[in-house]
This record gives structure tokens, C-alpha cells and sequence, in this order.
């Protein structure tokens, strides 16, 4: 086990590594998975221009719980719109599938329909540290735009591996993930905040895709960002194959996770959260960006989840056109996508939606933690077998 990287310089240490090694594990597509649509040259969130996205990935100890010293598998995801270097706001709208999570500030989406500031991914308990530290960069970096900063920040629950109520990330956790975003490719799997999520029963955590629109519809980038938490295992389907229920059912026995009193509680066993965010560079305005974080259902549903009671799934949807409308003195000209062409933005979201979960999956490593609990990855060989006896293989 890596152990934690509690100091500033460690931690941004632990950050670079994160996006450097994304190019080193395998995604979706590279075991011959298909998928309906083109991606961008990366297949990530930052295939849209000026998007940079920073990670900070806390792993240490092991053995029974002590809470407060760990065992500590965690983290903190920022994806920042228009990079570090810029205070614009971006236009804005978000939905929430099933409200059993948190997403901070968007009653003010809601209201202004800007979004100011990075989207920070954290774990749930973690939420007011996140936010607080999100306000502190902000205002040292001159990034606010009002004397009040409303930040968003979202949870999944990673309570099953991580000492949750240790408190383990701290602020400069989260500076180190905003100082260290970058454009480029993105790190998946057990890093970031998604470091102890877990999917249909499987290990998973962060994923991203993304899809190119045909130059016919306008030629725009939709790219998505998921920190994937959620999902009963006999739900689960990949490029339509029903693989919860092909991979055999022994390996489950093996895993505690689905033998957790507190999963068992929900009468399908789906007791995590997903969070989606959705950007793209199409000029669509608020309500737009509303009709387009509601499409990431669709793709999360073809991956197999029905949001039950006890999944947070809420997802967001920002737009990186119309530079400079939020802080036009009087009055600004913006551009808006037809809503007769819009309708090209919501198949590359549902597209690159089911993607990004498959590639969290894909990506994401065996991990144990508190009191030896265990999430097994999927295996990609049993995986690929699945798919092949669908005749689902690519190659």
C-alpha cells in the first residue's frame, strides 16, 4: 500500500502521479468493449478545451478500524472549467435523479444559472472541509466573482474501505488538487475521490469519456466525468450484455461487500451514489444544460441502474461558450444552440455517460481496507468472455 501523503508537497506529489499514470491502464475500449459514437483524441472530460482536472489520491495503513488513524482509502477530484487561470463563469444546470447525496450550491445554479468556480468530488463526510477549502483557494486566487462564494462539491459514501469518520482529508488536500489540475489526460479507477468507490458489487472509482459531434450538428465536444459508487451487481450490463449475471456468482460469495447488513437494507442492494458531470463546449444556456444533465440518466442506465432508494445520483452539466456573459456590466450577447440541434448534445452525453462508468470499472484495482474488507476489480478476461458469448467483442 502506498502510504498517505499528509503534507502539501506530498500531496501534490500524489496528484501528479495520478494524471500521469492514466495512460498505463487499460480502458474499456482497449479490451475490444463497444461503443456507439466517435470519442476526442484523450476520450475524456478534457477533450473540451480550457478544462483542467487536478486529483488527490490519500492511501495508507491497514487492518482493523481505528477511527481518526485509519485505515484511510480516499481522496478529492476538482475539475475546473476554464482552468486555474480564469474567474469566468460558466453557464450552468443540473439535476438530481434520486436525492440520497449532496451537491453543494446549486440552489444559486438554480437561481443565477452560472456556474462559478471548480466541481469538487469528494467523499461524504468530507464535504465541508472540501467546500471551506474550496472558498479559501478561490479568494487567495482572486477567483470569486461575489463577496460570497457558493462552491459545488459532491459525495459518494466510501465508508465500506475508508475510516470515513476519521476525517482524513484535510485542506490542503483539496489546494493540492487545484494547484495540480492540468488539461490532458485523466487518471480512473481507485484515485481521486472515487479511491474507494465501488460499482455493481466491483471495484470502481473515477472514469471519463468523451464523444465529438458530427460537423453536421455544429462539430462540439461533450466530455464526461463519473465518480461511480452505486449499482446492485446483478444489474450491471456492458455494451448491453447482462455481465452481473454471466460472471459467475461464486465470485460474489467472495466479495463482503454484497454481504454488508447495511446494502442488504435496500431491496436491491443499491446503496451508493453516482456523481456525473457533463461539459461541452456547444453554446447551450442554463435550462439547456438542465435537459442535458437529465440525459445522463439514459446513460446511466444502460450500464444497468435503476437508482433505488439508497443511490445519490446527481449529475451536472456545464457549457464553456459564451465567455464573459456572467460579468457583462449591463447586458450580454449570447450564442444558444437550436433546440432543433440539441438534439446531438444529448445522445453524446447518454454516449459517453455509459462509457465513463464502463472505464472506471475497467480501470479500477482490487482494494482492501478497513477491517479487511475487500472489493475485487471485475476481471477483464471474465469480462471479455461475457461479451464474446453476446458475439458483443469488437476484437
Amino acid at each position: 500500500m502506498r502510504r498517505i501523503h499528509s503534507s502539501l508537497a506530498a500531496a501534490l506529489v500524489m496528484a501528479s502521479t495520478a494524471i500521469g499514470h492514466a495512460q498505463m491502464k487499460p480502458r474499456a475500449r482497449d479490451l475490444g468493449i463497444p461503443f456507439d459514437g466517435t470519442p476526442g483524441s484523450l476520450n475524456a472530460i478534457t477533450d473540451v478545451a480550457g478544462i483542467e482536472v487536478g486529483m488527490t489520491t490519500l492511501i495508507s495503513g491497514s487492518g482493523p478500524l481505528k477511527v481518526g488513524a485509519g485505515p484511510v482509502r480516499t481522496g478529492v477530484t476538482a475539475i475546473l472549467p476554464r482552468g486555474k487561470t480564469s474567474k469566468d463563469q460558466v453557464f450552468a444546470g443540473w439535476f438530481s435523479l434520486n436525492g440520497n447525496g449532496e451537491m453543494t450550491g446549486t440552489t444559486w445554479i438554480d437561481e443565477a444559472g452560472f456556474l462559478e468556480g471548480p466541481i469538487l468530488i469528494t467523499n461524504t463526510h468530507s464535504v465541508g472541509v472540501v467546500r471551506d477549502a474550496s472558498i479559501k483557494w478561490s479568494v487567495a486566487h482572486g477567483q470569486t466573482s461575489q463577496a460570497r462564494s457558493l462552491p459545488v462539491v459532491a459525495e459518494p459514501w466510501d465508508g465500506f474501505l475508508n475510516d470515513i469518520n476519521g476525517f482524513h482529508v484535510k485542506p490542503e488536500h483539496v489546494f493540492a488538487a487545484l494547484d495540480g489540475a492540468r488539461p490532458g489526460p485523466v487518471a480512473e479507477g481507485n484515485v481521486g475521490g472515487g479511491t474507494a468507490m465501488s460499482c455493481y458489487g466491483f471495484k470502481c472509482g473515477t472514469g471519463t469519456s468523451s464523444r465529438k459531434i458530427d460537423a453536421r450538428f455544429g462539430g462540439f465536444t461533450v466530455g464526461v466525468l463519473v465518480q461511480a459508487n452505486h449499482g446492485a451487481r446483478n444489474l450491471l450490463r456492458v455494451a448491453g450484455v447482462p455481465v452481473g449475471q454471466e460472471i459467475p456468482q461464486a465470485a460474489a460469495a467472495l466479495n463482503p461487500l454484497m454481504n454488508d447488513p447495511a446494502r442488504a437494507a435496500d431491496a436491491l442492494g443499491e446503496l451508493g451514489s453516482i456523481i456525473i458531470v457533463v461539459a461541452t463546449d456547444a453554446p447551450l444556456l442554463p435550462h439547456q444544460l438542465k435537459r442535458v444533465a437529465r440525459r445522463a440518466t439514459l446513460g446511466l442506465a444502460r450500464t444497468g441502474s435503476v437508482s433505488s432508494n439508497g443511490s445519490g445520483d446527481i449529475f451536472i452539466a456545464f457549457s464553456t461558450a459564451n465567455a464573459g456573459a456572467a460579468s457583462a456590466p449591463e447586458s450580454a450577447q449570447v450564442s444558444m444552440l437550436s433546440n432543433a440541434r440539441i438534439g446531438a448534445v444529448f445522445e453524446a452525453t447518454v454516449q459517453a455517460t455509459e462509457e465513463a462508468i464502463a472505464n472506471a470499472l475497467v480501470a479500477a484495482e482490487t482494494m482492501t481496507g478497513i477491517d479487511g474488507h475487500r472489493v475485487e476489480a471485475i476481471s477483464h478476461d471474465a469480462l471479455r468472455q461475457a461479451l464474446r458469448k453476446y458475439n458483443r467483442l469488437t476484437r
